[in-house]
Formats: C-alpha cells, sequence, structure tokens
C-alpha cells in the first residue's frame, strides 16, 4: 500500500506513521525534512515550494512503487509540502514499513534522495539579502 500527498497544509510526520504501521511490520523508518535556519553559512529567513502538481504525484506513485519492487516493504508513505515554508517548519516526510529494519532504511534512502532529483517540486531560499531558486539534488 501507498499513500501520497502533496498540499500547502502543514505536515504532521505521525499521520505518515501511522499509514505504514500494522502487525506484519517490524521495521519502520521515518524522514522528517526541516526547515533550518542557514544554508552554506548564510542565514535563511524562509523556504518557497512550488510544484508541478499532476506530475508531481505522479512521479512520487512511481517512486513509491518502485520502492515496493526493490525493496520487499509492506507501506510506503511520502508526504510533501508546497508555499511558504518558516524555519522549523516540515516539507517532506517519508516512512516506511517493512518484516525487517534494512529493507525499510533502504526504501526510505531511495525515495528522498529520488523525490529530489525526479519529482518537479521546486525550492526557493530566501535569505535576509536576497532569494535564490536551488537545485533540489541532495
Amino acid at each position: 500500500m501507498i499513500e501520497i500527498k502533496l498540499t500547502d497544509a502543514p505536515l504532521n510526520p505521525s499521520d505518515a506513521t501511522a499509514f505504514v504501521s500494522g502487525s506484519l511490520s517490524g521495521g519502520t523508518v521515518v524522514f522528517i525534512g526541516t526547515v533550518r535556519d542557514q544554508t552554506q553559512g548564510k542565514a535563511v529567513v524562509r523556504l518557497e515550494f512550488e510544484a508541478y502538481e499532476p506530475m508531481a504525484i505522479l512521479e512520487m506513485e512511481k517512486i513509491a512503487m518502485t520502492c515496493k519492487e526493490l525493496f520487499s516493504i509492506h507501506k510506503v508513505c511520502i508526504h510533501h509540502r508546497t508555499g511558504i515554508l518558516d524555519i522549523g517548519e516540515i516539507p517532506v516526510v517519508i516512512a516506511v514499513s517493512s518484516a525487517h529494519r534494512q529493507a525499510a532504511f533502504d526504501a526510505c534512502q531511495y525515495a528522498i534522495d529520488t523525490l529530489k532529483k525526479e519529482v518537479p517540486i521546486w525550492k526557493k531560499e530566501v535569505f535576509e539579502d536576497g532569494e535564490v531558486w536551488v537545485a533540489a539534488h541532495p
């Protein structure tokens, strides 16, 4: 089972964890991306995320399905936020469950790395002295 969400509403990691939980799962891994207050020594004021929603959702679904095929996981949940996010807010949550922990770790790592490379979600970093659109690659 998979769950994909692209929203401008705040994300709750507990929602993702609840979705992937189950009696078959011996391991659950959750990645929570958080807006930090600096990048490369520059103070960040906020981040702004935009997405091409129809394609972003399709690509997130493809990532989730690939995780299920490659890593023998039970469930995967990918939530991403759009809009203006302040320091400390959560732009992305990925949760994965599997019978054994290693598959969950591997699938979660694959999901966040692939999301940043493939999904049409763009991030603008806003600083006190300007702003810049940045590549989403890790």
